[in-house]
């Protein structure tokens, strides 16, 4: 292949891929960035997880994954990890593929800038995508918790199900979608806008994907904690033993236990793991995506 064929336009190759190839090489972006991520994300929820007992309540990452290896052994920083792989795949393959279309749709393609265009799109694939996964992300929380019961998702399911009814895989999504519509929104808008940045030329350059799609995930990840410690309250309060957490009906009563047993660090629970697996783990994720989506498009 000469020189001319091979400095090709890289990002040009999203222009003309079908919605199938975005669908396939988010698939397997996510699985890629869930997996690899799946303990720092343990101990993110860990952390945010309201408790009475010292046994469960960690100072800092290096303390939780000290006490968490010691006590319950390296194993269980991977408990729980079929949940993301079984939905993330189809959730992600929604995600990147409803984002493209919406953003083709609403001209985020054309020259110039297009934040509107591409915070739009990334709104529409976080609803589309979280309906899918919200039921495994409960799930992937319940399996996470200290000296949890379930060793299978199947297990976790039926059990949920069973004792508290269809309501429990939803019962966070409004506060799921309050938190990620923004977190996408403004993930898509800053990593678009770093990638035209860094790289004017679309040029192929995986160095863009990781600088661009980690500021992405930092700035989201750090405006929207607030937000997932009300959701890791939500979907993990079928495990308590607090009788008012337990009973807990949405987010703004998840935000008034918060404020009343912790004050404003409440909100901030788990805020330093969180941006610190989201950083590495949208900078996989894109450059997964974009790696991906340019393999089948050239095959």
């Amino acid at each position: 292949m000469s020189s001319d064929e091979e400095d090709y336009d890289y990002e040009g190759l999203s222009q003309n891929a079908g919605l199938g190839v975005h669908m396939l090489a988010g698939a397997l972006a996510g699985i890629t960035e869930h997996s690899v991520m799946f303990p720092a994300d343990v101990i993110k929820t860990r952390m945010q997880v309201f408790t009475a007992s010292p046994a469960t309540m960690y100072t800092g990452i290096g303390n939780a994954f000290s006490r968490i290896s010691a006590t319950e052994g390296l194993r269980t920083l991977w408990r729980g990890v079929s949940s993301v792989i079984l939905g993330a795949g189809p959730a992600h393959a929604v995600h990147f593929g409803t984002y493209e279309f919406v953003k083709e749709l609403t001209g985020g393609n054309e020259e110039g800038s297009r934040w509107v265009s591409t915070a739009t799109a990334g709104a529409s694939a976080t609803i589309a995508s979280d309906a899918l996964m919200n039921p495994f992300d409960v799930i992937k929380q319940r399996m996470q918790m200290h000296q949890s019961q379930f060793r299978s998702v199947f297990d976790c399911a039926r059990t949920v199900y069973r004792n508290e009814g269809l309501f429990a895989f939803y019962v966070s999504y409004p506060t799921t979608l309050t938190m990620t519509i923004p977190f996408a929104a403004c993930q898509f808008a800053v990593y678009e806008w770093s990638k035209k940045l860094l790289n004017p030329n679309g040029e192929y350059s995986p160095v863009t994907h990781v600088v661009a799609g980690g500021a992405a995930g930092a700035v989201g990840a750090a405006a929207t904690t607030p937000l997932d410690v009300a959701k890791t309250l939500l979907q993990t309060r079928g495990t308590s033993h607090d009788p008012e957490i337990r009973s807990c009906r949405g987010m703004l009563h998840a935000f008034r236990i918060i404020w009343t047993r912790d004050g404003l660090r409440g909100f901030s629970r788990g805020l330093t793991p969180r941006v610190l697996t989201h950083v590495p783990s949208n900078a996989l994720s894109w450059l997964s995506y974009e790696f991906f989506k340019a393999a089948i498009r050239d095959r």
